[in-house]
């Protein structure tokens, strides 16, 4: 079946050419100068010798050049590579490589590593640099660089999409890399245009509406659920090239934003932001949390405020960002990530892939048409991870008697001490209820005699005060004597990737080992 997702753009032109499509500040495109634009960028791509099947990087923040490029690349039937904008040459060298990408489209914030990146990339051949009008910067001096522009201003602005198939791969998403190096997961055009319309069965987004365009585009969570979703549904998409709670509540009140997706730290920040009070948001109709565990306190103090339900889902690179979701239409519940959503099967598999019963905790597996169709040029990853069709997420969860996923932990992050399993989040979770605590992440570390200690770091808010002690006697209280933290460090704030994920890589690679609480080190 020919099917090429950037008819998600393609059709909302024809049938709405003058609606607004993006806003960037004080510019927009409406659907009809948007479909025009990608057009003449996907013969400018055809022009330097991209053809159907080649891949196609992007490093780029939030900025209209983003989604002229991913649809551009798209409409050619090439395939997409996001990077990560934080990434140093080293990374940015390896994911060229690995995709065996043979152009990279750059923003000028970013082209100092992106160049470095691209000179260690044999098979790239061409650097793409966008750049801000009347940008004096120069362009980097390496063979093949070109600006955007460039690409395809003398271009026509008329394309036919290239005619893929359901099944060829569309976007390469590279995860996150928890343990070793990152893997490619690949999108097929299937997985990215049914994620955009399962979407609609899940929240009600009208052509009047305005998403918040705040996560990140080169994640798959920014581009499934809010670039992807909104284009299909005619809604508007607001850019914000990089999280600030002041510019967000900005352009909440002049925009009149009524959808928001976001990872928990942007809720928390939001909620903590002194002079939220001074915006308008009622505009607001809903917010939506997925990336990272929600706190249930969050969860409420943010409904509270903003008087706006909080939704929260689940889903991950492998599946398009889209596996279980808390329904506008449906009864939530505190503390669990929805139901599966519309087209996917979510069931809950023992360590022989056996289904359990309701309650019972084991691993998530998925099945659907939005499931990865594997993991680029690894074979047996894919293998290990797609098993008789069924996707195994790593996550340990349970469904309860009504169909209610929860997600307890990643398998890998499991702590087992002295024999008994320790699941951080659980711990995590009861940190949160302090009033003190902004962040929390548990970890295990070595120890000779348990196997693995377990560990803390937090951060506090704004204003509050609180010792190691205190806090590790907080938790004394309130779990098991085998869950609570020995060890805990006060940090000012927790390392966290683009989306606000709390990198417990990151934690882990700090000098842990077992020591008493007395010589826990406190940062200011």
């Amino acid at each position: 079946m020919s099917l090429n997702f950037a008819s998600l753009l393609t059709e909302s032109a024809k049938s709405n050419p003058e609606r607004t499509a993006i806003i960037f500040d004080s510019f927009k495109l409406t659907y009809s100068q948007l479909n025009a634009v990608t057009n003449q960028f996907a013969n400018g791509l055809d022009r330097l010798g991209i053809k159907r099947g080649d891949h196609v990087a992007i490093m780029m923040p939030n900025i209209p050049q983003f989604l002229i490029a991913y649809y551009g690349i798209a409409k050619l039937g090439a395939v997409i590579v996001p990077i990560n904008v934080l990434f140093k040459a080293g990374e940015i060298d390896y994911v060229l490589n690995d995709s065996e990408a043979l152009a990279l489209v750059a923003w000028e914030g970013f082209m100092e590593e992106a160049a470095k990146g691209y000179r260690l990339a044999p098979l790239c051949h061409h650097l793409i640099i966008a750049q801000a009008p009347g940008s004096t910067n120069p362009l980097p001096a390496v063979d093949g660089v070109i600006k955007f522009e460039e690409v395809y201003k003398t271009c026509s602005p008329f394309y036919e999409l290239a005619p893929t198939q359901g099944d060829d791969t569309a976007v390469i998403m590279y995860t996150s890399g928890t343990t070793g190096r990152p893997k490619g997961a690949e999108l097929t055009n299937l997985n990215c245009y049914f994620s955009a319309i399962a979407s609609e069965k899940l929240m009600p987004v009208s052509p009047n509406d305005v998403g918040l365009g705040a996560l990140p585009f080169f994640h798959i969570y920014g581009q499934s659920s809010v670039m992807n979703s909104m284009l299909e549904r005619i809604g508007a998409i607001t850019l914000i090239p990089r999280f600030d709670p002041a510019k967000v509540f900005e352009v909440i009140e002049r925009d009149r934003v009524t959808i928001m997706c976001g990872v928990p730290t942007m809720f928390f920040a939001l909620l903590h932001y002194p002079d939220r009070k001074k915006f308008d948001t009622s505009s607001l109709k809903y917010a939506v949390s997925g990336g990272s565990a929600l706190p249930v306190e969050l969860l409420h103090a943010f409904e509270a405020e903003f008087k706006i339900p909080l939704l929260e889902g689940y889903g991950l690179s492998e599946d398009c960002a889209s596996a279980t979701f808390n329904m506008v239409q449906k009864p939530r519940k505190a503390g669990s990530v929805g139901l599966a959503d519309w087209g996917t099967e979510v069931k809950v598999f023992d360590e022989k892939d056996r289904e359990v019963g309701a309650n019972e905790r084991g691993e998530i597996v998925l099945r659907g048409p939005n499931v990865m169709k594997g993991y680029y040029n690894r074979p047996e990853a894919t293998a290990e991870v797609m098993r008789d069709e069924w996707f195994h997420t790593g996550d340990i969860g349970y469904k309860d008697e009504e169909g209610y996923i929860y997600i307890v932990d990643r398998i890998k992050d499991l702590i087992i001490r002295g024999g008994y399993n320790v699941y951080p989040r659980e711990v995590e979770d009861v940190f949160y209820q302090h009033p003190a605590i902004r962040e929390a992440a548990v970890i295990g570390v070595p120890d000779p005699k348990f196997g693995e200690e377990i560990k803390a770091y937090v951060s506090l808010k704004p204003g509050y005060e609180a010792t190691p002690a205190e806090l590790i006697e907080y938790l004394q209280e309130r779990v098991a004597n085998y869950k609570y933290p020995r060890m805990l460090d006060i940090l000012p704030d927790l390392p966290k990737n683009a989306t606000g994920k709390i990198l417990k890589t990151n934690l882990r690679g700090l000098n842990n080992t077992s020591k008493p609480v007395g010589e826990t080190i406190k940062s200011s």
